[in-house]
């Protein structure tokens, strides 16, 4: 039975991070479902920005690990193309009202997608993880996940699936998704 962390923050273990995480992400997901108006809204725009992180590190960090297993680049190329439609949902839904009554029948076929392929991660994936690589080696990763999520854009960005195209336009992205970020939090908050 696998076991997850209490927090996210103090783990040192790439796959119990990124499960820790998982976990945040449904109970993000649970909080917009179940709220209104400015919690909504709020709640909303913290799943958008931990999404946005969280999966800019998976693919910069933990796919391109995973390639090496036996069958990996299936098992990736196939997260990879769940990742580009929930961006792209995501990235409707981020414009939307968080009122409108269509959000919240958008929000559960993303959640439902969201929560899938989080389980798909950590059976193909995280689980093979723990397998391969030794306690210093999954403590080194997820240093690398966290240095990863520093520099990632805040907002979903479809087509930017890779290590690559995240290490070159990320950073300058995050940039701009930061600032923006604190337009909107000082806007919200005044």
């Amino acid at each position: 039975m696998q076991t997850t962390p209490a927090n996210a923050e103090t783990t040192e273990d790439v796959v119990d991070l990124l499960r820790a995480q998982h976990g945040r992400i449904r109970d993000l997901f649970d909080q917009v479902m179940n709220s209104e108006g400015t919690e909504r809204r709020k709640a909303f725009q913290d799943l958008v920005k931990l999404l946005a992180i969280h999966e800019t590190a998976e693919e910069e960090i933990v796919h391109p690990m995973a390639r090496r297993f036996p069958g990996g680049d299936g098992i990736v190329d196939d997260r990879l193309a769940e990742e580009r439609e929930a961006k792209e949902l995501l990235s409707e839904l981020d414009g939307m009202d968080t009122d409108d009554p269509a959000f919240l029948k958008s929000l559960d076929k993303l959640r439902i997608d969201v929560l899938t392929h989080a389980r798909a991660e950590e059976r193909y994936e995280f689980d093979r993880l723990k397998d391969e690589f030794s306690p210093a080696q999954l403590k080194g990763f997820a240093a690398a996940v966290r240095a990863a999520e520093a520099t990632a854009p805040t907002r979903p960005r479809p087509g930017v699936e890779s290590a690559s195209k995240n290490m070159l336009a990320g950073p300058m992205v995050a940039v701009v998704d930061r600032v923006r970020d604190m337009i909107r939090n000082a806007r919200d908050n005044s």
